[in-house]
């Protein structure tokens, strides 16, 4: 095979026409891009000034085709970047009708867009919608929540959520069936602290039923646990007798409880009975313990004795 070789004028030449034409195809891919062309991309409906005393439902989904008037550059960057701000729809005209026609908003919804792209047409052009009577109800948070502590570390209080109730409007016959509302389940582990942190709230799946607020705050007091154990009288119950003696007097009952109760922790917070009517009744000989009131968030580790005697003198 020959080689032919270029002289050093000749590779100048074909240096100068490959970089003329380059330069002249990046010239054509400007002018072409920075003509306005028409181009269709699909963008999500917002909704504003919805009607107070009706509840609705859309009757088609929350996207739309929008055909744009742009250059080929926003095309470009559209494709490339995803569709940005959503076009935000007028419902005013629900309070008297169940439909809106887009295409006469197409000088608002364009005013409110950035950039000097414009939209020339939107399919569907009319959103219908379904209405009922609409309502307004507060109801009950409930936090949904799987939680594991560290080791010696458990909640030491009542779980606050705030705030407390929220408002879910909608057609009266489905606001019966609710009496409360669920968060987004909140999932925690090797916890050693108090929780503080917010929560969404489980969004609707019904067009025509709306919450707010969408998120609460969540607190959950969280303290290291210890035992202790304190002595606590044993009272009887149902005594018909004058004179009954019970041995012991008093239980060594031992719990956990959280460090920053600790020292709050006596007597007068337990209660612990005898029923005498387990002897007069069922035979018993020794009386078994139980304590009816315990404090919040105490955790029994052992009751000594489980058990106690009693002497009835006639």
């Amino acid at each position: 095979m020959a080689i032919i070789k270029l002289s050093a004028t000749e590779r100048r030449r074909l240096s100068v026409f490959f970089t003329c034409l380059s330069l002249a195809v990046i010239a054509w891919i400007f002018t072409t891009l920075s003509d306005p062309i028409p181009y269709t991309v699909r963008e999500v409906l917002t909704f504003k000034n919805a009607p107070q005393k009706r509840a609705f439902h859309s009757l088609q989904p929350d996207t739309v085709d929008v055909t744009i008037k742009g250059t080929g550059w926003q095309m470009l960057f559209s494709k490339m970047n995803g569709d940005g701000k959503p076009i935000t729809v007028d419902l005013h005209t629900l309070e008297n009708r169940n439909y809106v026609v887009l295409s006469t908003q197409l000088k608002q919804i364009n005013a409110g867009k950035e950039g000097v792209s414009q939209i020339l047409a939107i399919d569907p052009d009319t959103l219908y919608f379904d209405f009922s009577n609409r309502l307004v109800k507060k109801v009950p948070v409930q936090l949904v929540s799987g939680v594991s502590y560290q080791k010696q570390f458990a909640i030491s209080g009542n779980i606050t959520v705030r705030p407390a109730y929220v408002t879910v409007s909608g057609p009266a016959e489905r606001l019966k069936e609710i009496t409360s509302w669920k968060t987004d389940s909140l999932k925690l582990s090797g916890i050693n602290e108090t929780v503080n942190t917010r929560v969404n709230l489980s969004p609707s799946n019904e067009g025509n039923l709306s919450v707010y607020p969408k998120s609460v705050q969540a607190i959950i007091p969280v303290d290291e646990f210890t035992e202790k154990t304190l002595d606590i009288p044993v009272k009887l119950i149902n005594n018909n007798y004058a004179d009954v003696k019970v041995f012991p007097q008093k239980i060594k009952v031992t719990f956990t409880t959280s460090l920053n109760r600790y020292p709050d922790m006596d007597e007068d917070l337990f209660e612990a009975v005898a029923d005498l009517d387990l002897w007069r009744d069922k035979g018993y000989t020794m009386l078994p313990v139980k304590l009816i009131r315990v404090p919040p968030f105490c955790k029994i580790v052992k009751v000594e004795p489980a058990n106690i005697d009693f002497i009835i003198k006639k």
